[in-house]
């Protein structure tokens, strides 16, 4: 089959490689009718994260090819959505809504790579979700965000306890921003503040429910922000980018006793405790737990109550991957998506 393989930063190659087996009970072969890149892939693409020969790509939808002997949930022939941490669904911490921290959580990228026409993805019953039937072509593309930029957006937005009567604000407008606008009119935020300073993205958050646009950073958005909220600042708060400035910015624009919800890959950021200490928010992040809202993301992009699709704004055959790559690494594409 092919599949990309990162040899070394900037040097993106789509080769032969084996076709998966199943090597445990538990394994599940998808036949992949899409994928596609994330923000996340650009840490490696730009030396920022190691790459040796590294198989690419945690984001995925398709058809079930095979299962292992102890798998329940899904069977050959059934459309899939797979989460980009696998999980048992099964442990304690999967059971308190964490399956991102599963006891036996491992990325999707370490040693899988879903860029490429199959994949073996291990734990099936606790990381595929099967859809009610065999999706339209035109759902792909909005099945497949929600593997990861939709689930993450929307964690986001949950942890930073978007809902009814509150001022959202949403530092990044990239895929996991666009997400995540969406995700808080979805729990029906009153207010939606989207930070972004490229036009075809501020288009795009206002079609997702932002009803304010602020292109300042750093301490001139901190003060737009609150110029907004009375001199308060947003009730909930969304760090999707990961740099100093936006974390910094997330922090600051957050009113006291308020909500940060943070999913921006955040390499080093340093949080000065002092400034932490003295905002008096509360605040909850890290890898997003897409298994937890697979289920209710997948009947909402079934019964058309939402497109998260609209969010790849490039689409390339998997021939193609290196320049979508390069793409999003230049700012050319929010997000791009991989036929198969």
């Amino acid at each position: 089959m092919r599949g990309v393989v990162m040899y070394t930063a900037g040097d993106v190659r789509v080769e032969e490689r084996e076709d998966p087996k199943i090597i445990e009970p538990t394994d599940a072969i998808v036949k992949l009718t899409a994928t596609c890149i994330c923000g996340s892939d650009l840490w490696p693409y730009r030396g920022i994260e190691p790459a040796d020969h590294t198989l690419m790509g945690h984001e995925y939808v398709g058809l079930v090819e095979e299962v292992g002997a102890a798998v329940k949930t899904v069977k050959p022939g059934d459309f899939v959505v797979g989460s980009f941490v696998i999980s048992d669904n099964t442990c304690e911490i999967c059971q308190a809504g964490f399956q991102s921290k599963c006891v036996h959580a491992e990325f999707v990228h370490a040693g899988i790579g879903t860029q490429a026409e199959k994949a073996r993805i291990p734990l099936a019953d606790g990381t595929l979700v099967a859809t009610p039937g065999q999706p339209d072509p035109e759902l792909i593309p909005a099945l497949l965000a929600a593997s990861d930029v939709l689930g993450t957006g929307w964690f986001a937005a949950v942890a930073a306890q978007a809902g009814p009567g509150k001022t959202v604000a949403v530092v990044g407008d990239g895929a996991v921003g666009l997400m995540a606008v969406l995700a808080a009119k979805q729990l029906g935020a009153e207010r939606i503040i989207a930070m972004s300073r490229h036009p075809e993205r501020e288009k795009l958050a206002r079609y997702y429910g932002a009803t304010d646009i602020v292109e300042e950073r750093g301490e001139e958005g901190i003060a737009k922000i609150k110029e907004l909220t009375n001199g308060l600042g947003a009730h909930s708060v969304i760090e999707a980018v990961g740099t100093q400035e936006s974390f910094m910015q997330a922090v600051g624009a957050t009113r006291g006793g308020g909500h940060l919800g943070y999913v921006g890959v955040n390499y080093d950021v340093s949080i000065p405790g002092i400034e932490l200490f003295f905002a008096g928010i509360h605040t909850l992040g890290g890898p997003a737990p897409v298994r937890r809202f697979l289920p209710d993301l997948i009947q909402l992009i079934w019964d058309r109550e939402i497109d998260p699709g609209k969010v790849f704004d490039l689409t390339l055959p998997l021939d193609q991957a290196a320049e979508g790559y390069k793409a999003m690494d230049e700012r050319r594409a929010t997000k791009v998506l991989l036929t198969l």
